[in-house]
């Protein structure tokens, strides 16, 4: 049995596209914003349906790319308004998809357009833990089924799942196994498969990784005709270099500049293919990263994504689906998987390739999507552009980074398979037993692999009544100062320091060098040793370990007395201060832009002759650049009051 909210009510449902058994307790509502402004309680459970042909858009002949970006737009706006409001910090947000994944090998995913949610929403899962939940039911409109799986619901995300689907009446969550080694396909032998006559396409193929796999597949298949396709072609930085190198080894290189997120540009590079070369494979290795954590992410940063993943993707199985391909491997992450921080969009595009591969083998068609585990740096790769810090982040992950070879020979014994998903990744030694003990947690999918001990909701509560209690017997001063100490360490451990005497507790978070997915992962682990849900800027509004203490001390003990919040006034000063106390990067600008946004909008909303409407949309609309010059010209500098 599950808990009623203090109004009785457990579930809310938005809009009128799931059907809801009349004899629970639910509540509808046209909209989130509807909700949360009822003046009520949030319920316990609230269901937002993602499905693309209940959308805005009915006409399913509109094109699949757009169809994902109306419902991708959806969701991302929910996230959004979820997170960023303190409403929503006793409820969960269960997104309901139809069809979008497959539980079973051969099971088609019907809502192709729909399948990107669960790559954007496990990423803000691992931004903002235990918030949300995915859930993919097999008929929107069989209530018998909902009676039974909604009571189950809440205890799924207190044991600390965060994706389920149900088939057959049945609840099933996800999990990675290990593959049996040595199984291959019954009528070849993956790339062995592949006409030595016939011409092999690589997207991405100028870049790091298409390059290694170019390399490969001449001097260990001795594929000779190969298609190298990128934005620039030629003109790419060692295309020359590369193909000169493939040549001294008997192959006959074709580099081009195309779009292929271009249906148009696609069609006329096929058709360049030598009719005595035909095409017999394509890799789809092409992709950028563009990382925004989910308060920053825009529709703009997610079409900036998608058109060369999963556009792309989508392209080349409309040209290519009636050629008889021997081969057609589609390049995802692991990010698509299992969700990360900064990553949304990158996790919708891939988990898009993912559920192409999926589709493509449900029809009949060659198909394998391989969701990678970080490579090693490469001479163009997407990784040759991470930081450092993105560098030891990877490192204190679960993850170890793929060298070259052990890539290539993962993709040797992937393509040899019969699954169209496959996940080749390295286990970083002593992964899971190193994190025991501390406050993070690994992703439920990943429980098969990594025995490290999971923590239940029960252990996580009593942690925090623990700290609660030991800190009630403390005087306020001393009390405080644990939690300092408490932040501090969390702080040195999210900046690679195995000692908290390396972070001062009045510097500024920005000048300890954090950048948005490090202020991402200092929340969680805090969230982990206090029970306490932060907000998704907790580093914006309490700029230094000791600022953060004071607010945890606030929220686990109560306020220390009258007056005790700061003022509006000195809040944009300690704002002005942290704008003006160095570079931003991108990622942390285009979060500052966006709260702002939010709250200038919320200040602004429309009264009855106001005009606050036109204030709204022109805020909403407006860049990074453009908000902060509104603030100082139009609202006066705040050192100003």
């Amino acid at each position: 049995t599950t808990p009623a909210s203090p109004t009785g009510r457990r579930w809310a449902v938005l809009g009128d596209t799931l059907a809801a058994p009349d004899d629970l307790s639910l509540v509808r509502a046209a909209s989130l914003r509807e909700l949360l402004d009822s003046g009520e309680p949030l319920p316990d459970l609230v269901l937002a349906p993602a499905v693309s042909d209940l959308t805005e858009h009915q006409d399913q002949r509109a094109a699949l790319p757009t169809r994902v970006r109306t419902v991708l737009r959806t969701v991302l706006d929910l996230l959004r308004t979820w997170s960023a409001d303190r409403r929503t910090a006793g409820s969960r947000l269960v997104f309901v998809t139809r069809g979008a994944v497959a539980t079973s090998a051969g099971e088609d995913v019907r809502d192709l357009a729909a399948a990107p949610v669960w790559g954007l929403v496990r990423s803000a899962q691992s931004e903002n833990p235990g918030a949300f939940l995915l859930l993919d039911l097999e008929d929107l409109h069989d209530t018998t089924t909902l009676r039974t799986v909604l009571p189950a619901l809440p205890s799924l995300l207190d044991i600390g799942e965060t994706q389920a689907a149900v088939r057959g009446g049945e609840i099933q969550v996800a999990r990675l196994a290990r593959l049996a080694q040595g199984q291959t396909r019954s009528h070849g032998s993956g790339v062995r498969s592949w006409d030595r006559d016939g011409t092999v396409l690589i997207t991405g193929g100028t870049g790091g990784l298409g390059a290694e796999l170019a390399r490969h597949l001449v001097t260990g298949h001795g594929i000779k005709h190969l298609l190298l396709v990128s934005r620039r072609g030629p003109d790419a930085p060692g295309a020359k270099e590369l193909r000169a190198e493939l040549a001294a080894h008997g192959a006959e290189v074709t580099v081009a500049a195309c779009d292929v997120a271009e249906r148009p540009a696609l069609d006329g590079l096929l058709a360049g293919v030598p009719a005595e070369h035909p095409l017999t494979a394509v890799v789809h290795t092409a992709g950028v990263l563009g990382d925004a954590t989910i308060d920053s992410l825009t529709p703009a940063l997610v079409d900036r994504i998608l058109r060369p993943k999963a556009d792309a993707a989508w392209h080349l199985h409309e040209a290519t689906r009636d050629l008889g391909l021997a081969g057609f491997v589609l390049y995802s992450s692991v990010a698509g998987i299992t969700g990360g921080p900064g990553q949304g969009n990158y996790a919708a595009a891939n988990t898009f390739l993912d559920a192409l591969a999926l589709h493509r083998a449900a029809l009949g068609l060659p198909a394998v999507s391989l969701a990678w585990g970080p490579w090693a740096r490469t001479g163009g790769g997407m990784t040759s552009g991470l930081s450092d810090a993105d560098m030891g982040r990877m490192a204190r992950s679960d993850l170890a980074l793929l060298p070259v070879d052990t890539g290539l020979a993962l993709f040797d014994a992937a393509t040899a398979r019969d699954e169209a998903l496959l996940v080749p990744v390295l286990i970083a030694e002593g992964a899971g037993a190193r994190a025991a003990g501390t406050t993070t947690e690994i992703p439920a999918i990943l429980r098969g692999l990594l025995r490290r001990r999971r923590r239940t909701a029960a252990a996580g509560r009593g942690r925090a009544t623990g700290l609660v209690q030991r800190l009630e017997g403390l005087a306020a001063e001393e009390a405080e100062a644990r939690l300092v100490e408490l932040v501090r360490a969390e702080t040195a451990a999210v900046l690679g320091h195995t000692d908290a005497d390396a972070i001062p507790a009045d510097r500024d978070f920005s000048r300890l060098g954090f950048d948005s997915l490090m202020a991402v992962e200092l929340r969680t682990r805090l969230t982990g040793a206090t029970g306490v849900r932060l907000s998704a800027t907790l580093v914006f509004d309490h700029p230094t370990p000791a600022a953060v203490a004071r607010h945890l001390t606030s929220q686990l003990l109560g306020d220390t007395g009258p007056g005790s919040a700061p003022s509006p006034l000195a809040a944009l000063g300690t704002l002005e201060e942290a704008l003006a106390a160095g570079t931003l990067d991108e990622v942390t600008r285009n979060g500052v832009a966006g709260r702002l946004r939010q709250l200038l909008a919320r200040w602004d909303a429309p009264g009855p002759e106001t005009g606050g409407l036109v204030v709204t949309e022109r805020i909403e609309a407006a860049s990074a650049d453009e908000v902060l010059a509104f603030i100082d010209n139009e609202l006066g500098r705040a050192a100003e009051f």
